[in-house]
């Protein structure tokens, strides 16, 4: 459980925030003014600026590490770029078993130097002030970018090989689990305190489904871990409790579209909780509201061992400063 990290406040739930709590922050667009996202991805004294920047303002208990998912695909020998009306896409689109095979997951690690070097250099600057976190996309999430060919307003062909070429999927999401494992495995030697997969596509599966596209890969993830590290598994939109809770992971993530409590009821006592408070309201509501909805959150949690206080979902970059400055502020006063 997350008590391995005694980095932990004991008199309150800690608070994090998930990735990209920087972006609506004035000093990280003063960096975006003089880089390209990606410059500030590879290059690891901006990298480790831009993660510690939400951690120097607000206080947050932990400091989540700033990169990308889709860092692995491009090790694996997939680039991608970001696209100037938004969103990635990937150089070289993966169509069929041929390119499965080309892709490489032995490796990563020595060709994502650049991580273990932000990684480095964010441990020395926090001096056991607060906690480091790495993270990794989940396979059945990466396959979706890869397969895609970046983003998209809707995912469909992932799940269109996995229904008709399905020992093709299993090759691809075999890879993709050997290489994010090998990928967080090296964020846990360059001194990470726990590791989160994003499973940012779950949701977009059928219950039936989930488990053999998505959780069996990341319990293997979890297992070659093998308590290395406490794992954080955000699943967003997954409801399969079952499948969820078999994956092994120390804490599971819950988005904003469900009840906490309901999520408390389906987990097993010893399994973490992080979530849920909705992002639209750092960016919406007024801070009096964002304090309320922190509170209640937090009583609906009270009691809870490993509750870990988060949004349910990134935070936008419209949100407002005042309104952050709430969320810690109530998290931290609260008895």
């Amino acid at each position: 459980m997350l008590s391995a990290l005694n980095l932990l406040p004991a008199d309150r739930p800690p608070v994090w925030l998930m990735r990209q709590a920087g972006r609506c922050l004035p000093e990280y667009r003063v960096l975006r003014e003089k880089h390209s996202f990606r410059e500030l991805i590879r290059t690891p004294e901006l990298a480790a600026e831009v993660t510690l920047q939400p951690v120097r303002r607000f206080g947050f208990d932990a400091a989540i590490l700033f990169s990308d998912i889709l860092v692995v695909p491009e090790a694996m020998g997939q680039p991608f770029r970001f696209r100037e009306g938004g969103g990635v896409e990937m150089e070289r689109p993966v169509r069929d078993l041929s390119d499965i095979r080309k892709l490489v997951e032995t490796g990563v690690p020595e060709r994502l130097g650049y991580v273990a070097d932000a990684l480095g250099l964010v441990k020395r600057n926090l001096r056991g002030r607060a906690a480091l976190l790495g993270f990794a996309g989940s396979p059945w999430t990466l396959a979706n970018f890869m397969l895609e060919g970046g983003s998209a307003t809707r995912f469909v062909k992932a799940r269109e090989l996995f229904d008709q070429d399905r020992s093709a999927y299993n090759l691809l999401a075999g890879k993709l689990t050997a290489a994010v494992a090998e990928f967080l495995q090296m964020q846990i030697a360059c001194g990470v305190d726990a590791v989160q997969i994003f499973d940012s596509a779950g949701g977009d599966l059928p219950a039936a489904d989930f488990e053999a596209a998505s959780g069996r890969w990341m319990q293997s993830i979890v297992a070659k871990i093998n308590g290395q590290a406490p794992v954080i598994v955000f699943s967003k939109g997954t409801r399969a409790w079952d499948a969820l809770a078999k994956i092994g992971a120390d804490v599971i993530g819950i988005d904003h579209g469900i009840a906490l409590e309901e999520a408390a009821r389906r987990l097993p006592r010893d399994t973490g909780i992080q979530g849920n408070l909705d992002p639209a309201l750092l960016a919406g509501a007024e801070r009096e509201t964002v304090a309320a909805a922190t509170r209640r959150l937090l009583e609906r949690m009270r009691g809870r061992n490993g509750y870990i206080f988060n949004l349910g979902h990134g935070v936008p970059p419209d949100a407002k400063l005042e309104n952050l400055d709430a969320l810690v502020e109530t998290v931290r006063n609260f008895v």
